[in-house]
């Protein structure tokens, strides 16, 4: 099975699983590959920029420590995402969110996110 995470989901997976979901957790584990997509690095990156999240070691460190993790794949926003972006029939107005579910809508997998908006939007969202 293959997932999406989001960008909270990937933060807590790679620095603090304890804080995801015991089915969030189960889904990251049984799946055989993990698609993140390239704007959650963006996402982080701003993220860090305001003070808003403190990482143990600089971004370029720790998206070269995602590039080695095992089932991990980094995805391009393309524009075939880009496409399904703009198509996604959602008033939402976040670029990365809605990136990440244009993602997962094209990749037609679970997407695991804690972003309740999201949830309620993406049929087949874990948390």
């Amino acid at each position: 099975m293959k997932v999406v995470l989001d960008t909270s989901a990937l933060i807590y997976w790679t620095l603090d699983p304890a804080k995801l979901t015991a089915p969030a957790a189960e889904a990251i584990a049984q799946a055989t590959e993990i698609v993140v997509s390239a704007i959650s690095v963006w996402e982080i990156g701003l993220k860090v920029k305001r003070g808003k999240l403190e990482l143990p070691l600089s971004l370029h460190a720790y998206v070269d420590r995602l590039k080695r993790l095992e089932r991990l794949t980094i995805e391009a926003v393309t524009v075939a995402v880009w496409l399904e972006n703009l198509a996604l029939a959602w008033e939402h107005r976040d670029p990365a969110d809605r990136t990440i579910v244009a993602t997962a809508v094209l990749a037609g997998c679970p997407l695991i996110s804690s972003d309740g908006v999201i949830r309620e939007f993406y049929p087949q969202a874990i948390w």
